[in-house]
């Protein structure tokens, strides 16, 4: 039992004060994510403490996992759910017994939130675009739909299995549903608002984009560790779920060949956890770079921060494909923000984010052309400096956080608007 011991079952009542805080609050909000658990998804965390701070009562619905097993919290005034998750999926039947677990936790959940608090607006994140099913019977009674979209879910089967058929059916039929009845909708960024305008039929005025930058006030760069190096003089470094899309088998194709054109003097390190983390370290080995390469697995935010400070340059070999194409990592923004220079494939937001903060490797020549961006970054040190530069200006004059937040609150006002129609 969490923080409060206000978890479903339990009979403990919250502290009076905040009881009678939400229970007149006249806007209340449910964020149901199933990707991660919060407030580990780090957007989905901004997004809560944004609207807690523009005034909104809010509750968030995320699954277990990654270290946050705790059923209830009460964290900066944001009530917390959590519900069982199993192992995550990475299989096509993978993912329907992982989406249909959290599915039916979700409602009941739910549910329970609903009468025991109250909500007004549901916001939904994807993966996956099921959620809107948890938000049906709640429209009947009034309550608007929000879609957070986070991921082009039908771009982001193809990256994965690299086919159309029954399962890719399913993604395209679930995204029209989510589309039909969503309220709102927020998009990560021109793309997909895009996407929601020509795919989904989206009214322009009903789409707002809330992009994914970092925020500054708890993203800072750290000193420089020569010790995170390994021995080497340069370090190149990587931050991102290890999956399939990531690229990674491209990365370590990128520093074979470095390997084979001599060099023994650079280390990449790459941070991050997932699925795919167990194949790609036997990959390292199979390679025969067990002394340049090396996964630390999921790291707490102070490491991370250590060794991508620590970087000499950052990368994002994201392969090319459709999803990649239209969708913005936010590890762009995050190496931007410690001014670093970037190397990554030549896709559209991709170059949007960076501008020219980044080369773009050859999408054809794929680890020769990578390759040999880094090797020429790393004997540019002045040319590093100052993409590094623009990067971090950009960040802070653009795309950090707090330019993010209008847009987010702008989407709620438009939601709550809605209502009364």
């Amino acid at each position: 039992m969490g923080t409060g011991g206000d978890a479903v079952g339990a009979l403990g009542a919250l502290p009076v004060d905040i009881e009678q805080s939400h229970a007149g609050a006249a806007k209340k909000i449910l964020i149901v994510v199933e990707n991660l658990p919060v407030p580990f998804d780090s957007r989905v965390w901004k997004e809560a403490c944004s609207l807690r701070a523009a005034g909104y009562a809010v509750t968030v619905l995320c699954p277990r996992g990654k270290g946050y097993t705790k059923n209830y919290e009460l964290l900066e005034g944001i009530h917390v759910y959590r519900h069982p998750m199993p192992k995550e999926g990475n299989t096509a039947f993978g993912y329907i017994w992982e989406y249909g677990w959290a599915l039916f936790w979700e409602f009941w959940y739910a549910w329970w939130i609903f009468l025991r608090r109250g909500f007004q607006v549901m916001q939904g994140c994807n993966p996956p675009d099921d959620i809107v099913f948890v938000a049906l019977p709640f429209k009947l009674l009034g309550v608007k739909y929000i879609f957070d979209h986070h991921d082009a879910n039908p771009e982001l089967y193809l990256s994965k299995f690299e086919r159309e058929g029954f399962f890719y059916k399913t993604q395209v039929w679930l995204e029209k549903i989510t589309y039909r009845f969503s309220d709102v909708v927020m998009a990560t960024n021109g793309s997909y608002k895009e996407l929601a305008i020509r795919r989904g039929g989206l009214a322009p005025e009903d789409v707002f984009v809330v992009r994914n930058g970092p925020d500054l006030k708890t993203f800072k760069p750290a000193p420089p560790n020569p010790a995170l190096k390994h021995g080497k003089t340069y370090l190149v470094g990587y931050v991102g779920t290890m999956s399939i899309q990531e690229g990674l088998d491209i990365l370590l194709d990128v520093a074979l060949h470095i390997k084979d054109l001599g060099r023994r003097d650079i280390h990449f390190t790459c941070v991050g956890g997932g699925p795919g983390l167990a194949g790609l370290r036997k990959m390292v080995r199979d390679k025969g770079l067990d002394e340049m390469v090396d996964f630390t697995g999921r790291i707490p935010d102070r490491q991370l921060l250590d060794i991508l400070s620590t970087a000499d340059v950052c990368v994002n070999p994201d392969k090319p494909c459709d999803m990649n194409n239209i969708s913005t990592m936010i590890k762009i923004m995050e190496y931007m923000a410690l001014g670093k220079p970037i190397v990554q494939f030549d896709l559209k937001e991709g170059r949007v984010s960076a501008q020219a903060a980044s080369l773009y490797a050859d999408n054809r020549n794929q680890a020769p052309d990578f390759a040999a961006k880094i090797l020429w970054l790393l004997e540019n040190p002045e040319e590093r400096k100052t993409m590094g530069e623009f990067g971090r200006r950009r960040v802070q004059e653009e795309l950090a956080w707090e330019y993010s937040v209008g847009n987010l609150v702008a989407a709620y006002q438009r939601a709550f608007a809605r209502r009364g129609r």
